[in-house]
C-alpha cells in the first residue's frame, strides 16, 4: 500500500472542508468518561469503534488501522478535556484524500453526553463523491460504535 502525505490543515477545517459529514447521538456516560475513551484510551478504540482494527498512540497523535484495510496517522489539534477532541489526518493509504480532520464535541445532556462527530475532508472528485455516498454507512458505523462505547463505559470491568 502506498502511503500518501495529506495537506496539513488546522482545526478550523472541520467547519470549512468541501465535504463535512456530521453525526450526533446521546450516551448515558458523562462527558469526562467519553472524553477519556476518545483521547486517552487509544488502544481500546477497536473494542468499540467498529471501523477500527488497531490504534496506538504516537508522539502528538495516533496511528490507526481500519478493518477494511486502510491505515493512517493523525496529529491531535485540539484536546479540551470533557468537551472537544480534534485531530488531523497526516498520512493515509486510502487513494484520493488530500486533507482530513475529525472533530468530536461533547456536551452534557440529561445526565449523559451528547456526542457530535464531524468527518471533514478534501480530496479528488471521485474520493469526495464516494465519501458523500458513504454517508449512510458512516452514520450506521457511528450509531453502532456509540452504542458499544456506552455499554463499555457502563461496565467498568470491561475497560
Amino acid at each position: 500500500m502506498t502511503v500518501r502525505q495529506l495537506r496539513p490543515v488546522d482545526a478550523g477545517f472541520a467547519e470549512s472542508a468541501p465535504v463535512r459529514l456530521v453525526f450526533s447521538g446521546e450516551l448515558a456516560a458523562p462527558p469526562g468518561a467519553v472524553y477519556r475513551a476518545l483521547a486517552d484510551e487509544t488502544e481500546a478504540w477497536p473494542r468499540w469503534f467498529t471501523a477500527v482494527s488497531a490504534a496506538r498512540p504516537t508522539p502528538g497523535g495516533r496511528e490507526v488501522r481500519l478493518r477494511m484495510g486502510g491505515r493512517f496517522t493523525e496529529t491531535i489539534l485540539r484536546a479540551e478535556p470533557d468537551t472537544r477532541y480534534t485531530y488531523r489526518v497526516d498520512t493515509s493509504t486510502t487513494p484520493g484524500p488530500l486533507a482530513g480532520v475529525e472533530d468530536w464535541r461533547l456536551t452534557p445532556a440529561g445526565g449523559g453526553t451528547r456526542v457530535s462527530w464531524t468527518f471533514a475532508a478534501d480530496g479528488s472528485r471521485p474520493f469526495l463523491l464516494l465519501l458523500k455516498a458513504s454517508r449512510p454507512g458512516l452514520a450506521r458505523t457511528f450509531t453502532v460504535s456509540m452504542r458499544r462505547l456506552d455499554r463499555r463505559l457502563a461496565a467498568p470491568s470491561a475497560r
